[in-house]
């Protein structure tokens, strides 16, 4: 018996049987990993190369059409958005201030 305020010895066991759950989701963790590596190798851009039928692309976007669309659109809306809830979070304070 360890003397009070004293850790007594320390015995750690680290072999434990895995169980047939762990066993299963390792396995299905790996199906899902080789699954979705195959399936990235298969939609490489080199089958993109050929067209299909009733393909007709429209022009390119230049840079600044590029920037705006997918930059500057979502940054504008983002503003918007949350000027719009800052606006009616101060309503509701003023309104519980004056009441």
């Amino acid at each position: 018996m360890p003397h009070p305020g004293r850790a007594g010895p320390s015995v750690v066991r680290y072999v434990e049987r895995v169980s047939n759950k762990v066993k299963n989701t390792a396995l299905r963790a790996g199906t899902i990993t080789a699954g979705t590596a195959l399936m990235l190798l298969m939609s490489s851009p080199a089958f993109a190369l050929t067209r299909d039928d009733g393909d007709d692309p429209g022009p390119g976007l230049s840079v600044i059409q590029t920037l705006g669309l997918y930059v500057v659109t979502p940054i504008v809306l983002f503003l918007i958005i949350a000027g719009l809830v800052m606006m009616t979070d101060k309503t509701r304070k003023q309104a519980k201030s004056k009441g």
